[in-house]
C-alpha cells in the first residue's frame, strides 16, 4: 500500500468524492454573535474549523482539506497555533491536507520553506508551489517524495481561475506554444520521475493547479496531461461550473476546492433565516449549514461528471 500523499488523494476522491473543503476561515465568516463568545476570533476560527472538520469527515462528503495560510498569518502568532492545530486536525481524520502556500523560492531559501511544511508545527501532506522563479525552485521539495520522508507532494501553479492569469500563463513563447504548456510539461515530467520508488502509482506524484472558470482550456489540458491529478479552484463562489470542474476530472481525476460556499453557507440558508435576523445563531448552527453544503456540492460535483 502506498504512503505517497497525492496517490492516496487519487483513491481517496475515488472513495468520498472529489470536493475539497477549503478552510481560508476568515473571522469576517463567522456572525458577530458567535464571535463574541470567544476570547479572540482566532479561537472562534479553529472552532469553527474543528466543527467542519468534524461534519464533513463523519459524512464522507469530502476527500481533503485546503488550509490558505495569508488567512492565519492576518491573525499574527495566535492565527500561526490555529493554522497548525488546523493540520492536525486534518490529518487526524485520515483526510489530506493541502497547505495552500504558493511558495517558490531559490536555493537555500526554498530547502528551508520544503522543511517548514514537510516537517515540524506545520507538517502538512501537500503543498502549493509558485514555479514562475525557475523549475530549480521545485527540486528541493521533491526530496520529500520519498516513503523516508513521509511521501509530501505538491501542486504546481499551472492555468488559476483569476481574471490576471492570462498576463503570464498565456504568454506564447518563441519556440511556440504557451508559458503555461512549458510548466504543464515540467509538472509531468516531475510526477513521473517516482515510477521506480512507487511502481503502484496511477497518477503523477505531483499535481497541478488548474482552475474551473476557463472552459476553453479544461478540455484541452485535460487531455494533454491525462496522468496529473489537478487542484481545481474556482467552483463555487468563484463562479466556475460544475461541468467545466468536471471535465477537469477526467483521465487521472483531481479535487474540486470550495472555501467561501461553504464557510458562509449560513448566510444562505433558509431555514436559519429567523435566528440570523434574530442575532442567536449558534456555532452548531453555521457548523451544520457548511457541511450541508459540502454534501451538496460533492453531489453536484458527481452528478455533472456522470453527465459528461
Amino acid at each position: 500500500m502506498t504512503n505517497h500523499k497525492m496517490q492516496i488523494l487519487q483513491e481517496l476522491a475515488a472513495k468520498n468524492g472529489p470536493l475539497c473543503v477549503g478552510l481560508d476561515t476568515d473571522p469576517s465568516y463567522i456572525p458577530e454573535n458567535i464571535l463574541k463568545n470567544y476570547n479572540s476570533p482566532s479561537q472562534a476560527v479553529l472552532e469553527y474549523n474543528r466543527e467542519i472538520i468534524k461534519r464533513v469527515s463523519a459524512d464522507k462528503s469530502a476527500c481533503c482539506f485546503k488550509v490558505q495560510i495569508a488567512y492565519y498569518e492576518a491573525m499574527g502568532l495566535e492565527g500561526m497555533k490555529v493554522y497548525s492545530e488546523t493540520l492536525k486536525l486534518v490529518r487526524q481524520t485520515g483526510l489530506i491536507a493541502i497547505s495552500d502556500i504558493k511558495r517558490g523560492d531559490i536555493g537555500a531559501t526554498s530547502d528551508a520553506y520544503a522543511k517548514a511544511h514537510f516537517t515540524g508545527d506545520f507538517e502538512t501532506d501537500i503543498i502549493t508551489i509558485n514555479p514562475y522563479m525557475g523549475f530549480d525552485t521545485l527540486v528541493p521539495f521533491t526530496k520529500y517524495a520519498s516513503p523516508e520522508l513521509g511521501g509530501k507532494s505538491a501542486f504546481v501553479l499551472l492555468c488559476t481561475s483569476n481574471p490576471g492569469m492570462t498576463d503570464i500563463e498565456h504568454q506564447e513563447l518563441k519556440n511556440g506554444g504557451l508559458l503555461l504548456e512549458r510548466v504543464g510539461d515540467e509538472i509531468a515530467r516531475i510526477g513521473n520521475q517516482f515510477k521506480e520508488m512507487y511502481p503502484e502509482q496511477t497518477c503523477g506524484l505531483f499535481g497541478a493547479v488548474v482552475g474551473a472558470t476557463q472552459e476553453k482550456d479544461a478540455r484541452y489540458l485535460r487531455d494533454k496531461y491525462p496522468e496529473t491529478l489537478f487542484l481545481i479552484p474556482g467552483y463555487g463562489a468563484q463562479g466556475g461550473a460544475a461541468r467545466i470542474a468536471a471535465t477537469l476530472l477526467d483521465k487521472a481525476g483531481g479535487v474540486v476546492n470550495s472555501s467561501r460556499g461553504i464557510l458562509c453557507a449560513w448566510k444562505k440558508d433558509e431555514k436559519l433565516s429567523a435566528k440570523r435576523d434574530a442575532g442567536n445563531l449558534t456555532m452548531a448552527d453555521i457548523a451544520d449549514a457548511a457541511a450541508q453544503n459540502a454534501l451538496f456540492s460533492k453531489n453536484d460535483l458527481l452528478n455533472a461528471k456522470a453527465a459528461l
